[in-house]
């Protein structure tokens, strides 16, 4: 994205489709999201009820998850209303992954089982500012969806992250939260 919010070109290749440093930096990038500072970068925020979600950004963050990302007309529009409310002097990435995490369950015992009791469907969004040409930089903002919370999804919440506390994303996180 440049600086004005204006898309200038996508591409969405499945992780397996990728050499091996591309794979790793993906990765990298991916992880900064959900394993950042809890209650410091990483916040939960929960999504406005009734008309509010419906017609807002959850349900464009559901479609996406539940197609797995692979509408390329609905990543279009949410690229579009990135642009339009991320704010920022500096070119600029946005990453979006889509994965799945079998969340393991304790028996009766305490011990960890194989195989768990739910599969938590998520997406990683990670926007970071672009180093050299077309090299994207450490993710600035970006957010998990759904919040995972008490080892469970919960779609009524998301996880927003910002790099750094004092320079939030205020017009895309009222976007975002509706």
């Amino acid at each position: 994205m440049d600086t004005d919010g204006f898309d200038n070109g996508t591409f969405n290749i499945h992780f397996g489709k990728l050499n091996p440093s591309e794979t790793r930096r993906n990765l990298e990038i991916a992880k900064a999201i959900p394993f950042a500072k809890t209650n410091e970068q990483l916040k939960e925020y929960r999504f406005p009820m009734g008309e509010a979600r419906k017609n807002g950004m959850w349900s464009l963050l559901s479609a996406l998850r539940k197609n797995e990302l692979k509408d390329d007309a609905l990543l279009s529009i949410f690229y579009e209303v990135v642009g339009e409310n991320y704010r920022t002097e500096n070119e600029y990435s946005i990453f979006m992954f889509s994965g799945s995490y079998d969340v393991p369950a304790r028996g009766t015992d305490g011990e960890w089982m194989e195989g768990g009791e739910e599969v938590y469907d998520f997406l990683i969004c990670a926007i970071s500012p672009l180093v050299g040409e077309y090299e994207p930089g450490k993710p600035e903002f970006g957010f998990l969806f759904p919040a995972f919370r008490d080892r469970s999804s919960d779609d009524s919440c998301i996880d927003i992250f910002h790099a750094d506390s004092d320079h939030v994303q205020k017009e895309l996180m009222a976007k975002i939260l509706g």
